[in-house]
């Protein structure tokens, strides 16, 4: 058969177009872009370090972003958030003691804290803008509200935490001793911060001989461990005295009702965690060891550390403890009770549910070289009960810190602190099993890895 020059043209222009549709249906592009915090610098000032990666849809692999790693602006960055469509990072450093050690604690606090304002530019650049300064000492924890308005800042221990009368004035007890949250309103065209004062609380240490001011933070039951924010409220974990960060051993929370950034106190006292275990021996067991509290899928999820020892042997595994949540921040025990951890595994520090919410995933910091992985459970969509997937623990980096999901919702990374990595998975999209991704699943960060987070916005 012959064909007309135009018939040739015709079919060269088909089959031309045919090879670059097939083409462009595995092209690869960006589909987001990873941040990892680190404690380690080649910063002459001592601050910590911002690693960045491209994550690519096709495959997970990451390509760092040009010119980063950047310093985070201030020693030992611990945790970040991204706001206002994400074009704001805000990065929590937590600085070091006097002596210039990370180990901070009430009696010898952490000096030059801070929170440092990142402007996102095109293709994950990022640009240092302002520094801002939360009003208690040793800052650890940082979230922001679901509309970007607000960011709440953790602080272990409030101003004049050895004698600070607000404490008992703002909590209904008679402690002289507390932690705090300070809450900082968004500006929406700059990004910058500012202070949002508590309308609830009259303050007793007012500046320029005042007799009353506003007090300009929300104080929280003493050793905090962790806190959380739903549409509603805010909630604080919190136990008994702990020596240095990271803080653990939360067996109570206390709730906040959140409104607009004001935070209203609507129980006065907070609220015991117990998973109904039985004494083992002289352990309360039914004691829970918290190292954080989460909010998924409208539930709250308190990580459980209870990776007990009795004569050499584990009596208690680590666990989740699930709840729901009432009327002005009551906690409700979960049907079916606690779910435990991969007997493998230890010391929980972080949890996400995927976008889906049709599982959870659990980060499991380990102890030393040990115990450190992923362990994956099936929400049911009527109980929302979580059943253990096969398989478990998934292998991950040594020591993760965190756990995010990819903008695309194919893939689940770790950012590891043991061995300065981090570890991509791709989700099996009918069982949510994790898989090794193709090409190798870990990449190198500067330095120890303290947190990562996820920028859907590429442009």
């Amino acid at each position: 058969m012959k064909f007309t020059k135009f018939g040739k043209a015709l079919l060269l222009s088909a089959l031309s177009f045919g090879v670059l549709g097939v083409t462009s249906c595995v092209q690869s592009y960006t589909v987001g872009f990873l941040y990892v915090t680190s404690t380690a610098t080649a910063q002459v000032s001592g601050n910590g370090m911002i690693s960045g990666f491209k994550i690519d849809h096709n495959t997970g692999q990451l390509r760092t972003i040009n010119g980063l790693p950047i310093s985070s602006g201030g020693a030992n960055p611990v945790r970040a958030v991204l706001i206002q469509a994400s074009r704001f990072l805000y990065v929590l450093n937590r600085g070091v003691t006097a002596s210039g050690g990370a180990d901070c604690t009430s009696a010898d606090p952490c000096l030059n804290s801070n929170i440092t304002q990142f402007a996102i530019g095109a293709n994950g650049i990022i640009t240092p803008q302002e520094t801002f300064f939360s009003q208690g000492t040793n800052p650890f924890r940082i979230i922001s509200d679901s509309g970007g308005n607000y960011l709440l800042v953790l602080d272990h221990d409030s101003p004049s935490n050895g004698s600070n009368p607000n404490c008992g004035s703002a909590l209904g007890n008679n402690l002289l001793a507390c932690g705090d949250i300070t809450v900082f309103q968004v500006n929406p065209t700059t990004g910058r911060l500012s202070v949002v004062t508590n309308t609830q609380v009259t303050s007793q240490n007012c500046p320029n001989n005042l007799l009353t001011c506003p007090l300009p933070y929300f104080p929280v039951p003493a050793n905090p461990v962790d806190f959380m924010l739903t549409a509603t409220n805010v909630l604080t974990l919190s136990g008994p005295p702990n020596t240095s960060y990271p803080y653990t051993g939360g067996n109570a929370v206390f709730p906040y009702t959140y409104n607009s950034g004001q935070l209203t106190v609507s129980q006065n006292s907070s609220q015991p965690i117990n998973d109904g275990s039985p004494l083992v021996g002289s352990i309360p067991a039914g004691v829970p060891v918290g190292t954080g509290i989460l909010s998924a899928g409208g539930f709250v999820y308190v990580l459980d550390n209870k990776a007990v020892l009795v004569n050499g042997s584990v009596v208690a595994n680590s666990q989740i403890l699930p709840f729901s949540v009432s009327a002005g921040g009551a906690l409700q025990a979960q049907t079916g009770g606690a779910v435990p951890d991969d007997p493998t595994q230890e010391n929980p520090i972080y949890a996400i549910t995927e976008s889906k919410n049709k599982w959870l995933y659990l980060a499991n910091q380990g102890t030393g070289s040990t115990g450190s992985g992923i362990t994956g459970y099936v929400i049911d969509p009527s109980t929302h009960q979580l059943t253990e997937m096969p398989g478990l623990p998934f292998v991950t980096g040594s020591g993760p810190q965190c756990i995010v999901e990819d903008p695309s919702d194919q893939f689940i990374y770790t950012a590891n602190f043991n061995d300065s990595t981090v570890t991509g998975q791709s989700i099996d999209q009918s069982s949510g099993q994790l898989r090794p991704l193709v090409n190798g699943s870990s990449f190198t960060v500067t330095g120890p890895a303290t947190y990562c987070l996820v920028n859907s916005r590429t442009n």
